[in-house]
């Protein structure tokens, strides 16, 4: 139990450091990896939570924006490297 509270504690400070890169990168590639380590450090905190709680539900939404996030990182990418749009 202090286990995941320990990691939940850990979740909480790299989003922190994730919102703050987001809103200050100095450029659109920048804010575009922060947003996916924002992604990531979500899932794996909805992770924890499905063990935690011992429901499976989170883990299905944790897949679900998992894929977004791979698709959103796709398509951004796309978008700065062509400077248009798609």
């Amino acid at each position: 139990m202090t286990d995941l509270l320990l990691f939940a504690i850990f979740f909480a400070v790299l989003a922190a450091m994730n919102l703050y890169r987001l809103a200050k990168g100095p450029n659109a590639a920048d804010r575009m990896v922060a947003g996916d380590a924002m992604d990531n450090t979500i899932c794996c905190a909805m992770i924890l939570f499905s063990l935690y709680s011992g429901r499976g539900v989170y883990l299905d939404i944790a897949l679900l924006a998992a894929l977004f996030g791979i698709v959103d990182t796709i398509l951004v990418g796309r978008y700065l490297e062509k400077g248009r749009g798609l």
